[in-house]
């Protein structure tokens, strides 16, 4: 069995090829702009270099692999710089979805398609609407958003017109080791993991800790993806996410916990988003009663692992109070 992730580079994409490896589920062949991978684990692995965005380089890496199974995870995902480069998203996200699904038709196979969405296209549902389920409308608030809810209409669309094998998720908010910075639990501890090591004074920058999310392990979310292409159904979607909301002040405080170093919290404007939803909890028991998935990593320990990666990644370098060279 061949399975292609394409993105596999990507914060869910070294994950899902880690536990695939780890499980012998077939052989793993990912794609990517970018072909370096930085896990160990992942060095077996043939990953070739290929622009999503391109419609001959896609093409002729279907025609050559003809994989069994696609877990189409190459996307832009960081909300707030899709106002900035909203179209780079639109191109990627919804254009390079339309360049997979064509290229497939055109070799004429029929894989079964993980086509992952996001929390993100529910967007500002009101208060009362949480828990979100399936049916809940869309009210994006960002151009990633619409770009991943026209990612998901277009695996709908093909799974109704032309019988390709699609199964949607719209995860909620991912977190775990191995997280890009930029991203709110990963910041926090990259943050606190600097101040350890004595390379950012005792100071952690953040924006608005009131917004409560749905978070939920990377290690969680691959194991679901992976019973999202062996049970659920073809053309239906499912929410994965944990079913509990933590704001952020309540996430940063989890992480100093972690640490016995005393940390002042700062308000930085620039980390403000020009809009931001207060709250956002979902509903998974469609997917849990169709693939007898929950969530089994408790924050704390995703919050634990998640420092103790940026507490190995980052080694030393000059303390701030004394100007000497720190080496670990």
């Amino acid at each position: 069995m061949k399975i292609l992730i394409t993105g596999i580079n990507g914060f869910c994409g070294r994950q899902l090829a880690k536990f695939l490896v780890s499980k012998n589920m077939g052989e793993v062949i990912g794609i990517d702009i970018n072909k370096s991978i930085t896990s160990s684990v992942l060095n077996s692995i043939n990953v070739i270099l290929c622009d999503i965005c391109n419609e001959e380089e896609i093409y002729t890496l279907i025609r050559n692999i003809k994989p069994d199974i696609i877990f189409h995870l190459s996307a832009k995902t960081f909300d707030p710089v899709s106002r900035e480069k909203t179209m780079e998203f639109y191109m990627t996200n919804f254009g390079g979805t339309i360049n997979l699904l064509e290229a497939i038709r055109a070799v004429e196979i029929n894989p079964i398609i993980l086509v992952p969405g996001s929390s993100a296209e529910y967007g500002l549902v009101p208060k009362e609407e949480n828990p979100i389920n399936e049916k809940c409308l869309f009210r994006p608030i960002s151009p990633y958003g619409i770009s991943k809810i026209l990612q998901d209409m277009v695996g709908y669309q093909y799974f109704n017109n032309y019988n390709l094998k699609i199964i949607r998720t719209r995860a909620f908010n991912i977190t775990g080791p191995g997280e890009r910075e930029d991203f709110v639990c990963s910041n926090f501890a990259r943050q606190i993991a600097m101040i350890e090591k004595g390379l950012q004074e005792s100071i952690i920058k953040v924006g608005n800790l009131e917004a409560k999310r749905d978070f939920t392990d990377v290690r969680d979310i691959v194991r679901g993806y992976w019973l999202a292409v062996e049970k659920g159904i073809f053309g239906e979607v499912y929410n994965i996410c944990s079913g509990k909301d933590y704001s952020t002040k309540e996430i940063l405080d989890i992480l100093l916990s972690f640490s016995q170093i005393k940390i002042e919290i700062e308000q930085d404007p620039n980390r403000m988003r020009p809009a931001d939803i207060p709250v956002q909890i979902g509903d998974y028991s469609k997917f849990k009663n169709q693939t007898g998935w929950s969530p089994e990593i408790p924050l704390n320990r995703t919050l634990k692992d998640l420092l103790d990666f940026w507490r190995k990644k980052i080694k030393g370098g000059v303390n701030l109070w004394t100007g000497r060279v720190k080496r670990y």
